[in-house]
């Protein structure tokens, strides 16, 4: 297995400017130790790319099953341009593990296609919890700062076609 960081999203340069962007962020509280460093990583690089904190707007579900519905009520309740959704699913076992990822995975997918708007999947698929903590802030590091710099360029892609119109 490689310790090598494979994701360009890493590099900020990059990233355009988030400075008038609304992200919705949806949190897990199912292995909160994990979601809450790629919540951190999330919202640092978030800061970083220019978004206002004012912008950046935080709601917790219980499990990562519920992230597509708590994603949702942003679209219903809230003025925001992507919602990014953090969770950690941990192999056990059961198949347990197996309805859960994709039941979280296709509700994403259904809500970005039925809405027009990023809904990212910033959700740790992992055997265990070392893996876990290296993809959120150990030594492969933090899934949250992808998910954070997905979510501003899936933003300002759709602002481009936007303009185009």
């Amino acid at each position: 297995m490689s310790s090598q960081k494979n994701s360009p999203s890493e590099d900020l340069s990059s990233v355009p400017n988030g400075s008038k962007m609304r992200i919705g962020i949806v949190v897990s509280e199912w292995n909160g130790e994990i979601t809450e460093k790629l919540l951190e990583g999330a919202f640092e690089t978030l800061i970083s790319c220019g978004c206002k904190k004012e912008n950046i707007i935080r709601k917790n579900v219980p499990g990562s099953f519920e992230l597509p519905t708590g994603a949702m009520f942003f679209v219903d309740y809230e003025d925001i341009d992507a919602v990014i959704c953090l969770g950690c699913v941990i192999q056990g076992e059961t198949r347990h593990f197996e309805f859960i990822c994709h039941a979280v995975s296709q509700g994403l997918m259904d809500l970005s296609l039925k809405f027009g708007m990023p809904f990212i999947f910033g959700v740790l698929t992992t055997d265990n919890l070392q893996q876990a903590k290296d993809r959120s802030g150990g030594k492969l590091g933090n899934k949250g700062v992808e998910a954070a710099t997905t979510a501003i360029k899936m933003i300002a892609l759709q602002q481009e076609f936007e303009v185009r119109k």
